[in-house]
């Protein structure tokens, strides 16, 4: 059996979103295969009472500035041996490349990028020289460091999975209770489910006029803005829209849903994809990103273009009109997301990315 290691995850995130899902499940997982999890994030943060309900050690960063984060996290590293260390953001990422440029940061890194890369490219360059290995959620993420300057050398793909014991646990009433008041009184719409920050929800409402069939859109994750509230006011009466915000626990909005939907033109892996696929929600989502490699169309789910509403009102009618469609691809969306992106093999191929890197810093 090889040696249980000492992991600091980093994230500069936390709040409500797929990656703070997908840190807080790693390090559950990590835990799981007998490995000695510490998580660095910002005090009182979802990720913080996640890591919490955990067990797991959680010393508070302060995440306000760069300077800070430095700082903060030099004194971490300073009091703690920690085989390897994986930022999973941008802040934590800038802050442990320049502790290893000022000899503070010997310890193996490990970088993860978890969504297409924007990143300026002198820093694209310095970062990717200065980890020891880097991890992209996809090879679509891949494929974007490589475009943007990335260098080539030790960047992995372990691709994000889901934790099915969460996915499968039964709700909390509160939230079986919330879902039902929200979705019951859209029939006889369809309802079609949105999951996600604001990552282009303009698309489903410039598609809907072009569909027939009517349709209850349902937004979860975001609150309208100017754009949004107009294109909503544009629906035809056979439609509506609803936007419920931030929502704690969204699993239960699934039962109610014909469709769950990701418009977005810029994905790394979605949490929210995988969680609707485990449920046999059918999925529609942007040939954007990693999206491609989650769902293969008309199988397990369908692909549309980018930005084209009208592509995606023809996708939206076809699936609409065929309950047999949706039912068969949701059961073959949840077969393909429960057999090949498990936590548990995103957890071992995370685990051989680390001793991957700890051996090559023991060799350089």
């Amino acid at each position: 059996m090889l040696d249980a290691l000492s992991v600091l995850l980093l994230s500069d995130g936390g709040n409500i979103a797929g990656s703070t899902m997908s840190v807080a499940s790693l390090a559950r997982h990590l835990c799981d295969r007998g490995h000695h999890v510490t998580v660095g994030r910002a005090a009182g943060c979802l990720l913080d009472h996640l890591c919490n309900d955990l067990g797991m050690a959680r010393p508070p960063l302060d995440f306000t500035s760069l300077p800070r984060l430095t700082s903060t996290l030099q004194s971490l590293l300073g009091a703690h041996r920690f085989d390897v260390v994986n930022p999973q953001a941008t802040a934590d990422r800038r802050a442990c490349t320049l502790l290893r440029w000022k000899g503070r940061a010997p310890m193996p890194l490990v970088f993860t990028r978890r969504t297409m890369p924007l990143t300026w490219f002198p820093e694209l360059l310095m970062t990717g020289y200065t980890a020891d290995r880097t991890i992209a959620v996809s090879q679509a993420v891949r494929d974007g460091l490589l475009r943007r300057g990335h260098p080539n050398r030790g960047l992995r793909i372990v691709h994000n999975g889901i934790m099915l014991d969460r996915v499968d646990r039964p709700p909390s009433s509160d939230a079986l209770s919330f879902a039902a008041n929200v979705m019951t009184p859209l029939a006889p719409r369809a309802v079609v489910l949105m999951v996600a920050r604001r990552k282009d929800q303009g698309v489903l409402l410039r598609a809907l006029p072009h569909v027939s069939t009517p349709v209850a859109a349902v937004f979860a994750g975001v609150e309208p803005d100017n754009e949004l509230r107009a294109l909503t006011s544009a629906l035809p009466d056979r439609h509506t829209a609803v936007f419920l915000g931030l929502v704690p626990e969204p699993l239960p909005l699934y039962a109610h849903a014909a469709l769950s939907v990701l418009p977005s033109r810029i994905e790394g892996l979605s949490q929210a994809l995988l969680e609707a696929m485990a449920l046999g929600v059918p999925v529609m989502a942007s040939d954007a990103g990693g999206n491609p490699e989650l769902i293969r169309h008309g199988e397990t789910g369908w692909i549309a273009p980018p930005l084209d509403s009208l592509a995606w009102a023809r996708l939206l009618e076809t699936a609409l009109v065929e309950p047999a469609l949706r039912q068969r691809v949701g059961a073959a969306a949840r077969a393909h997301v429960r057999r090949a992106f498990t936590l548990e093999s995103t957890a071992a191929r995370t685990e051989a990315v680390y001793r991957e890197a700890i051996a090559s810093r023991l060799h350089s």
